[in-house]
């Protein structure tokens, strides 16, 4: 009779009470694993689990506490999950609601970089009112990376396929290690000091936070704000994001990016030049259609003024060509310009030289490549670039004979 007394939950009940339970006794918990199962809705909520070699349990973070990760979790990935404890009720599961997610290993360098990305946001050095316009027409692109990095090859290739006619300058730099802040800020000096660039794509490859750690300085996060030539970073993967990015004035998700952002393409350029002088002659033809208009006007009111009116209309209809010859005229002129500029334009890009089966050499003794003119440039210590129609090569010179 006494089991029969006592009182019968169903089973929402029951599972709430489990929920009260763990809520109660668990507080915020660190717990680490690997992501599995991982899908992110539209909603902007991940739903993972979280797995070890001996039990898995399920996660959800909602799209408030996600947006401070600063990476996009994977199925496999090993991450640090800061969390609270609870039951879901309906499924009668538990589960962990993640309040902040880190990758496994990077506890002290995620905390402070969480720390600087707070102080720097709180100075206002992320603030878009402070960022710099990029110039969609630059007179020479800067790049500040490591001659040896492979993202330098991605940049070079990416801009020579889009627009050869502008001019790059390289200015070296480590970019991994302890002396790589000092040396990036010392490459941003010398460009803003030579004022020869009009952006500078500061970029390098992907890997781990601990490769990438240099471009989350603190001094060079004051460089790059305070630098007087516009910034793009291009630094790692799409998922990889550091302080250089959020002080840069644009950031691209890869070092190839970042020169798709600062270069338009050549066949663009001469699309807008195409429609520049398609508004150009429309304005000029307005223009003359005003001002045969006005001879209008005037003709009609001299017709009632003067004794001989067919005289004068005679005089103003040969007025009248006189201008229209002198517009037509004038829009020849404009349209052969158009047409010259456009020969210059192709004459002056330098593909075209060497594709007649010329080739420049280029030294890299000093700290930007340069084009080699004088013969006693030349020597057999340096290593030289040739570069051809169809590409480039590396050589070292064995012997040289002056002529």
């Amino acid at each position: 009779m006494s089991e029969i007394s006592r009182e019968i939950l169903s089973v929402s009940d029951l599972n709430r009470a489990i929920a009260s339970s763990l809520e109660e006794r668990f507080d915020v918990v660190w717990v680490s694993g690997e992501i599995s199962n991982f899908k992110a809705y539209e909603s902007g909520h991940w739903y993972f689990s979280l797995k070890d070699e001996e039990g898995q349990i399920r996660c959800v973070m909602f799209r408030g506490r996600n947006g401070q990760v600063g990476f996009m979790p994977q199925s496999g990935d090993l991450v640090e999950l800061a969390a609270n404890v609870g039951f879901y009720v309906p499924r009668g599961d538990i589960q962990l609601t993640v309040q902040s997610m880190r990758r496994a290993g990077m506890g002290g360098l995620y905390e402070a970089f969480l720390k600087l990305k707070a102080k720097l946001a709180k100075e206002g050095l992320f603030d878009v009112e402070n960022k710099r316009h990029i110039p969609t027409h630059p007179r020479a692109i800067g790049i500040v990376t490591s001659l040896q990095a492979a993202a330098l090859k991605d940049v070079l290739s990416t801009l020579e396929r889009r627009a050869p006619h502008i001019p790059i300058v390289i200015y070296p730099s480590l970019v991994q290690g302890p002396e790589a802040p000092a040396g990036l800020i010392n490459a941003l000096r010398n460009a803003q000091e030579e004022n020869a660039v009009d952006v500078i794509l500061l970029v390098r490859g992907g890997g781990s936070i601990e490769d990438l750690w240099a471009f989350n300085d603190e001094k060079l996060a004051y460089a790059i704000a305070a630098s007087s030539i516009p910034i793009v970073s291009g630094v790692g993967h799409e998922t990889d994001i550091t302080i250089a990015d959020f002080v840069a004035d644009l950031r691209a998700p890869t070092p190839t990016g970042a020169a798709e952002l600062a270069a338009l393409r050549r066949d663009q350029l001469l699309q807008e030049l195409e429609i520049f002088s398609q508004t150009l002659t429309q304005r000029v033809s307005q223009r003359v259609e005003r001002e045969a208009q006005t001879l209008d006007q005037l003709a009609l009111r001299l017709s009632h003024a003067l004794p001989n009116p067919d005289r004068m209309r005679e005089q103003i209809t040969a007025w009248q060509q006189r201008l229209n010859q002198a517009w037509l005229v004038r829009v020849d002129s404009w349209k052969r310009d158009q047409s010259h500029y456009q020969s210059q334009l192709e004459m002056l890009n330098p593909q075209r030289t060497l594709e007649r089966g010329y080739a420049v050499i280029l030294s890299k003794a000093e700290k930007t490549m340069h084009a080699v003119r004088n013969p006693q440039e030349l020597n057999t210590r340096d290593g030289f670039e040739v570069r051809l129609a169809e590409g480039q090569v590396d050589v070292e010179f064995s012997r040289i004979r002056e002529n």
